[in-house]
Formats: structure tokens, sequence, C-alpha cells
């Protein structure tokens, strides 16, 4: 579906992303995952053509986004972190807007109004103006906005970023349903939870992906055991535990201190003496399974 070689972009003296290689197979959900300022927005917008690049190709359907980019734009949808829709329209107002860019003939919008209203529970609202509407109804016309030209490949720059939990659930619901209608999703994230959600995903640090594949497969390759303590002082267990030389890493994971030893470090018991001795009271340790933020914390 969409393919891209050695994606490489600077702005100025700072280099955004460097050299970038990965495929987003057809059907899937691809997460796009990383901190602010990782590159994430600068490569999805070079996958839609918005922005130009220095280095490498991007394939859509073997079809090159550099050469033929409106080709390719007529497939693609793009929903930014921040859509700004006009808000002195209504609803159906902004959808027939959408469409008139996309040349969507008249016969096709009433079926696909009604389509992605139902999907979508946006039918008693459609008349409404913008201006009136949640942050999450807002999020839902953008979603409808995006797909009423039936794309192949749906990009999203962080679509969860200030939901609350709950939204955030319903949201990806939406996007399953998205994926069984047979487009391919493209969605970056900060949020390492998410990850579990994707088929696929990309970690990236600092402009370059330090591991991609399944969630499964990248929490596969974490190396060595990991470890979690719980205790009554946590600042004290993560400046003891970091101190120690069979000690790699040392983090925060709300109540609990996850810590991950060397393939022949300290074991739960051993961890669990070297804080009893250093006078913490009340601790536990517990080894555990790691998790995509514990694998990019370690790759990190």
């Amino acid at each position: 579906m969409l393919q891209i070689k050695n994606l490489s972009k600077s702005y100025g003296a700072k280099k955004a992303v460097s050299n970038l290689s990965f495929v987003v197979e057809d059907g899937d959900i691809m997460g796009f995952i990383g901190k602010n300022g990782a590159g994430k927005t600068t490569t999805l917008k070079a996958c839609l053509g918005i922005i130009g690049i220095d280095e490498g190709e991007i394939l859509l359907d073997g079809t090159s986004v550099l050469k033929e980019p409106m080709a390719c734009k007529r497939k693609m949808a793009y929903v930014p972190d921040n859509p700004q829709l006009d808000e002195y329209m209504t609803g159906l107002q902004y959808l027939n807007f959408i469409c008139d860019i996309y040349e969507v003939p008249s016969k096709m919008r009433k079926q696909n109004f009604e389509k992605l209203a139902s999907a979508f529970q946006m039918g008693p609202h459609l008349n409404n103006l913008i201006s009136s509407y949640s942050h999450g109804m807002k999020q839902k016309l953008a979603l409808c906005c995006a797909l009423v030209h039936k794309p192949e490949v749906l990009f999203l720059d962080e679509p969860t970023t200030g939901v609350d939990a709950v939204s955030r659930k319903e949201f990806w619901e939406m996007l399953k349903r998205i994926k069984e209608s047979g487009v391919t999703i493209m969605v970056s994230t900060p949020y390492m939870d998410e990850a579990s959600l994707c088929d696929r995903i990309a970690l990236i640090l600092d402009g370059r992906i330090i591991d991609q594949g399944t969630p499964q497969e990248i929490v596969s390759r974490y190396p060595g055991p990991l470890y979690a303590a719980t205790g009554s002082n946590m600042f004290q267990i993560l400046n003891t535990l970091r101190s120690d030389k069979g000690v790699i890493g040392c983090n925060s994971f709300g109540c609990e201190c996850h810590i991950s030893v060397e393939q022949d470090g300290p074991d739960e018991h051993q961890l669990a003496s070297i804080l009893e001795a250093s006078g913490i009271e009340g601790c536990q340790v517990k080894r555990i399974k790691p998790g995509i933020e514990d694998c990019f914390i370690r790759l990190s």
C-alpha cells in the first residue's frame, strides 16, 4: 500500500527525519509512536505530499507521491492534530464544501453522508452550526470529511492528544470500524499504551526509527529481565537502584518502579535485599513482562 524508502527532511540545519524506511500494509492500522518533536508530523506531511523532502521515495500503490502528487492525494485523507473547521457553517455545509474540493458527484454524496452520519452518530447534528459542536463532535466531523471521498489510506496526526480516557477508547473503536470498511490507517501518537491497538508500529526518536514490527514482535525483542518494585518512598527506590552496577535503567511507572537489569544482573530477591539494606521499608519486587513504553525507554 504505502512504502517509504530512505526518507530524509531538514529544516535549515535541523534534521527532522533521517533515512526513514517502512511499509504500511494494505488494511493495517500503522502506529507511528514517539514523543513530541520526534519527526512524526514531518513524516506524515511528507507522505501526503504537503511538504517536500531532501532525499528518499514515497510510493502509494507503486505510484510516486513526489512525481504524481495529485493522483496520490485523491486516494488519501488527512486529519491534523488540530483540524481547523469553518465554524460559521453547519456540519452538512462543510461536508458539501469538502465534496466540492474532491469533486464527489451529487448522487454519491447523499449515500456517503447517510453512512458516515450513522457510523459516527452525527445525523441529528449535521444541520447545526459547527460552532455549537463539542470537541468530540468536531473530531467526528473531521473524520467524516476525511472519509467522504472514500480514500484508500487515512492519515491521523495525534488524534487523541488532550482527549480524556473514555473519549480515547471511543475514538479507537471508531478507527477499528474505519479499518473494517477497507481503509488503511496511519496514525501518529505520543501515547505508548495505544501501540497495542495497532497492527504494526514504528518507534521514532529524534527523527530515526529505533524499532518497528508488530507490538508483540517489539516486546519479544526486549533484552534481559525486567522487574517492578513498589514501596513507601519511590524517590529513594529510584536513587538506590540507579546506583547499582547491575541495573541498566530504573524508571517510575505510576506507583511502580520498572527496573531493567543485565542478563546476569540481580534478580527480584537480590533487588529486594538491596532496597532493604538501604533502609527502605515495605518494598516488594516482582518480575514482569515488558510493555511498549519499556521497550522505547530501553532503546532510547
